[in-house]
């Protein structure tokens, strides 16, 4: 045993008590704190002690205050039973992908993919989006009351993603993928044409390789769990009235794991200021 050790415990008071072992540590401000938490996890049900603790954290700092450790949202939410079940274990796939479908800066790659959503009284809502691989904004996306991806919904999304994001119907001289599948409407010659006249690169995913379209694999699961999952799903009419909503709140709000818990468009707003203040030194 050590000198120091000795010495220190030699001048403990006799009610010394180590505080590791004390069960019931509760800081004054947790009541208030899980009041919070319930106000975000009450129309966001799916959202971990992560993401609820961004949200929360996104209001104190417009009310001035700091930030919460997300350790502190982990052990009030345990404590009041408020965490999520813990996700099962995924299956390994036997093919390896050690590829990066990420970018570092926006407009190099996008990628896109489609989804169905069932509704109650059999009909299917099948959708198509277009997603940013470095901010993870949906630029576009286009959803219809049938059962199928055309080429023409992907075409008219294209033209809408390079308006959205360029002013124009081309992107110029600027070097940009666009990742998808091996599905009929993105191998079809029309979307390919365009593809090359818009100024993009089409590129293709291996086949029975969905991790190399990992990031809009990734946005299926999540708007279906965090979205779909909470819709009412009764008609078809009713899923689209109701899509808007949900991209909008995904683009806006949407704590992302990837841009530091922030939604795409407020990361996308902080590296257009960030490129203004470099500009101007």
């Amino acid at each position: 045993m050590a000198r120091s050790n000795v010495c220190t415990r030699a001048a403990r008071p006799t009610d010394w008590v180590d505080g590791r072992t004390v069960q019931t540590f509760h800081q004054p401000a947790d009541a208030i704190l899980v009041d919070a938490v319930r106000a975000e996890i009450t129309a966001l049900p799916t959202y971990g002690y992560r993401r609820a603790g961004a949200l929360v954290n996104r209001t104190r700092a417009l009310m001035g205050l700091q930030s919460i450790n997300h350790k502190r949202f982990y052990r009030v939410m345990k404590e009041h039973r408020l965490l999520l079940p813990k996700a099962p274990k995924r299956r390994v796939s036997s093919r390896v992908h050690d590829g990066v479908v990420a970018v570092a800066e926006p407009n190099q790659r996008w990628c896109s993919d489609g989804f169905e959503i069932a509704c109650d009284n059999g009909e299917v809502v099948t959708g198509v989006f277009m997603k940013d691989c470095c901010d993870r904004e949906i630029i576009a996306w286009r959803a219809w009351a049938e059962r199928g991806l055309p080429g023409e919904p992907v075409r008219d999304m294209l033209v809408e993603a390079v308006e959205a994001r360029f002013g124009q119907a081309s992107i110029g001289s600027a070097k940009l993928e666009f990742l998808s599948d091996n599905g009929g409407a993105y191998r079809a010659h029309e979307t390919h044409a365009l593809v090359r006249a818009l100024g993009l690169e089409p590129i293709h995913t291996p086949v029975c390789s969905p991790q190399s379209n990992g990031i809009a694999e990734s946005f299926v699961n999540t708007f279906k769990r965090d979205y779909v999952s909470l819709m009412d799903r009764s008609n078809a009419k009713v899923v689209l009235a109701q899509l808007p909503d949900a991209f909008l709140h995904f683009n806006e709000v949407h704590p992302h794991s990837s841009l530091k818990l922030k939604s795409p468009r407020l990361f996308r707003r902080e590296l257009a200021r960030r490129a203004q203040e470099s500009g101007a030194n």
